[in-house]
């Protein structure tokens, strides 16, 4: 099944109805109507964004409150390293609308992102929040580097791409060098191969845009004793270079 796919018309009653469970006022009926019979000739993000203009209509209150409602909304957290694309898919339109108003409070968006991820995907939704305050935002993955939940480590990494697939660019790497390569840095003996991904990622797209700065990272890892996480990394963010 393609990701477009699970958003269709059931979807969507079952998405009305999770958020009237935590949201009282939430108008899911309008909700259901604006969008239903709507999405069969979408694709995937333009789905999506279907679902946030609707979200935007129907939800009471502010935007703070909302975000507390969705605390509510989450539900369990996910127990493997990966999976958030096959278990939290129901959870993309929660973070796009994030994606879209998260500066509105950004400091509990921030928070919101860390539940977030245990169960579905912050990377997108973090962007917005690092291209507007990215020394504070970068402080506090700098912080969730060390954290026992795996997704909350992939996300410092992961929102932190320069070049993460179906976003837009994002250059706080290269504007908070060093803020980044305390990041990657404090992640590069992480024993999960989810985290070592990512930091390989990262690197691999550092090296298209600032290859000098990739190997400056590598270089000061080498001086203390390699793991075969780190090398793992190092041979993959290098995978591109001759």
């Amino acid at each position: 099944m393609k990701y477009k796919d699970y958003y269709d018309d059931v979807y969507i009653s079952d998405l009305s109805q999770r958020i009237g469970s935590v949201m009282p006022g939430f108008d899911g009926k309008n909700f259901s109507q604006a969008i239903i019979g709507k999405l069969d000739e979408k694709e995937l993000f333009p789905r999506l964004d279907c679902i946030v203009d609707a979200m935007e209509e129907w939800m009471p209150f502010d935007y703070s409150e909302k975000i507390e409602s969705f605390f509510r909304l989450l539900g369990p957290e996910l127990t493997q390293p990966e999976g958030m694309f096959r278990l939290g898919w129901w959870l993309w339109p929660i973070g796009r609308y994030v994606e879209r108003h998260g500066n509105e409070n950004w400091r509990l968006s921030l928070s919101f992102l860390k539940e977030l991820t245990k169960r579905f995907t912050g990377e997108y939704a973090i962007r917005p929040l690092l291209r507007e305050h990215p020394k504070e935002v970068m402080d506090e993955l700098i912080t969730w580097t060390g954290d026992e939940n795996v997704h909350v480590r992939r996300l410092a990494s992961e929102g932190v791409r320069i070049r993460l697939p179906w976003s837009k660019k994002i250059f706080v790497a290269l504007e908070e060098f060093d803020r980044y390569t305390v990041i990657l840095t404090n992640l590069k003996d992480d024993p999960e191969r989810f985290v070592q991904k990512s930091v390989g990622n990262n690197l691999n797209d550092l090296y298209k845009e600032a290859p000098e700065k990739a190997d400056f990272i590598i270089s000061q890892w080498k001086r203390t004793k390699e793991s075969k996480a780190q090398e793992w990394i190092i041979k993959h963010g290098m995978r591109n270079q001759k």
